[in-house]
């Protein structure tokens, strides 16, 4: 019918409209940088000792939190999606909250944590993480591990039990068939997870800030020498790690995207 197809055409018209939109939105937030960048002084800002010692930091960190986040997350996301007890819907929902929470808000109670008697035994005799880098994988590690154990329970929930009670039939142990058969099928999604908690820890800055501060040489990731750039009014500064983080993002969600396409998902 004409009425029919007049309404479809304008119904297409408006979510390609909106879509138009959004995209537009976000090239205007990326390119508004131009007007702050000049290639006289980008290249020695990059390679400057500032620039490298904030993008080798993150990296290290980034790196460190999201093994870390991945290493606690196997297990705990195996045992929710394989095993039935009491509370477990309790305890999914306590881990989902830190995805939930404001990062700040998060730094904020770990901070208060090391100010408990508690906390501050952890602080006198093992680890000393407030205003130090180690605060700064943790907070790193508090952001991300909720979101390795979602992704990786999702991968879990995906793999058929079936395949494990065929490997224990065979004289395989729980262990033996976790680690032989359940983790070599759930690798691409591990690597998944990996990839995803490295980019996010690499842009964390709420958590980190309240936790290990903002001190310059010490303590300034990418985002935190963001910050920093901007209080000392240094936009140029802020532009270049600005841009290091849109590329490495832009890189990662390539090869996230190579991931899931491979595998299939649609995410």
């Amino acid at each position: 019918m004409p009425g029919t197809k007049f309404s479809e055409k304008i119904f297409d018209i408006f979510v390609l409209t909106i879509l138009g939109i959004l995209v537009f939105y976000f090239l205007a937030l990326i390119f508004s940088q131009g007007a702050f960048f000049s290639f006289d002084r980008f290249f020695p800002i990059l390679f400057s000792k500032e620039i490298l010692f904030s993008l080798g930091l993150s990296f290290f960190t980034a790196t460190i939190a999201s093994l870390i986040a991945n290493l606690v997350a196997i297990p705990s996301a195996y045992a929710l999606s394989r095993y039935e007890f009491f509370g477990k819907d309790i305890i999914d929902t306590i881990i989902d909250i830190p995805i939930l929470l404001s990062p700040v808000a998060l730094g904020t109670l770990i901070l208060m944590f090391f100010n408990t008697r508690a906390g501050t035994f952890i602080q006198n005799n093992f680890v000393d993480f407030v205003f130090s880098v180690k605060g700064i994988i943790l907070a790193q590690f508090t952001v991300t591990v909720a979101l390795a154990v979602k992704i990786l329970k999702s991968v879990f929930d995906s793999i058929n039990p079936r395949y494990e009670s065929v490997a224990r039939s065979l004289g395989s142990s729980r262990i033996r068939a976790f680690f032989k058969v359940t983790l070599p099928i759930a690798k691409n999604g591990i690597m998944t997870s990996f990839i995803l908690t490295w980019a996010r820890a690499l842009g964390e800055f709420g958590a980190s800030v309240m936790v290990a501060g903002a001190m310059k040489g010490k303590t300034d990731t990418l985002p935190i020498g963001i910050y920093l750039s901007l209080a000392s009014f240094d936009l140029e500064k802020a532009v270049v790690l600005i841009t290091i983080l849109i590329f490495v993002s832009v890189v990662i969600l390539m090869i996230f995207k190579k991931i899931i396409k491979k595998q299939g998902w649609h995410i």
